[in-house]
């Protein structure tokens, strides 16, 4: 085991906008042997999200910034291929936060086992289930609290949290409006996906937008993004609605803080309600929605998409690919080969 080179990506200086090079050093170093209760993972995909460059900002979030010299911290999957663990045995398929790099030691803390199920895709395990299945199933439904016939507002719909959150939406039964850039985007929601409307930010006016197709107000939002987005749908806002708060996409790569929006006051005035949430919250209740998001899936009724980018080495250039629109779905690196 020791004589396995371990590539890792490592922080380097805290980034200014989007990541650069100079942010990171590719390094190598060598494995150290297995203590009791310890397995090692080679990574075959790692999970590419908004967070990570979070992440790398010196202030901490919900976890710890990463520290400059560590390890790029990052959502894996991969094949246990030594262990002196009984719960992660040789072969296990095993995801947690493994880290930008080939191989991992671990002590099974923060990891889990998946099952290795020929008719599931491994890919599935970030574009459909784990963290961004249930990033869509709860924020939508416990937090967001939609009705059957009430409007969603999805932005950042075509990205893996938002793609998903659309047809749940459908399927739950409400009118859906995404919001996405370039019309390839829009079609692929409104084509495939089953979205009742789609604005393209990019090329047409998203104010317009939501007065065209949300002609009785919105009275769900799932926030991905903020900025200028969030202000033209709280014009539109219904009595009582909800805005479940992901992300804020547009504001990772800020130079200096962002302004707030300037409608604020519509939140009172509808006596509306903003919720952020974390993923992580509903640990407990994830078996849940993996039952009821595989049902759906196996029924037809949701699709998900992944961009896979070949190689560790792409990693901090494929990041970009999150704030500059380029990519469709769930955004993964292929670190290896899966296993036969």
């Amino acid at each position: 085991m020791t004589a396995k080179v371990n590539r890792q990506w490592r922080l380097a200086s805290r980034p200014v906008g989007l990541v650069q090079d100079s942010n990171f050093n590719f390094v190598e170093s060598s494995l150290p042997e297995l203590n009791d209760g310890e397995f090692l993972v080679r990574n075959v995909y790692l999970s590419l999200d908004p967070t990570n460059r979070g992440w790398m900002n010196a202030a901490d979030t919900y976890l710890p910034a990463i520290q400059i010299g560590d390890v790029i911290r990052g959502g894996g999957l991969g094949v246990v291929e030594a262990s002196r663990n009984s719960k992660f045995p040789e072969g296990a398929i095993a995801q947690g936060l493994f880290g930008w790099q080939d191989y991992v030691v671990s002590d099974g803390r923060g990891a889990n086992l998946l099952p290795h199920d020929k008719n599931i895709p491994l890919t599935a395990h970030f574009g459909l289930f784990g963290h961004i299945g249930m990033t869509a199933y709860f924020g939508l439904l416990d937090v967001g609290k939609p009705s059957e016939g009430e409007t969603l507002v999805v932005s950042a719909a075509a990205g893996a949290v938002g793609s998903l959150v659309g047809q749940i939406g459908k399927i739950k039964g409400l009118r859906v409006v995404g919001i996405a850039g370039g019309p390839e985007k829009c079609r692929w929601l409104v084509d495939d996906l089953g979205f009742d409307a789609a604005i393209d930010y990019k090329n047409e006016s998203v104010s317009d937008g939501l007065k065209q197709h949300c002609p009785n107000g919105i009275d769900v939002y799932f926030e991905n993004v903020g900025g200028e987005i969030l202000d033209a749908v709280l014009s539109r806002i219904n009595l009582h609605a909800r805005i479940p708060l992901c992300g804020l996409i547009s504001q990772y790569n800020a130079s200096k803080p962002s302004p707030g929006p300037a409608n604020l006051a519509q939140l009172i005035i509808k006596r509306a309600r903003i919720e952020g949430f974390l993923v992580s919250d509903y640990a407990p209740r994830a078996m849940e929605a993996m039952m009821e998001l595989g049902k759906w899936w196996m029924e037809g009724k949701l699709k998900y998409r992944v961009d896979v980018v070949e190689g560790l080495e792409q990693a901090p250039a494929a990041l970009n690919k999150l704030f500059d629109g380029s990519n469709t779905g769930k955004l993964i690196v292929k670190v290896s080969d899966e296993p036969a």
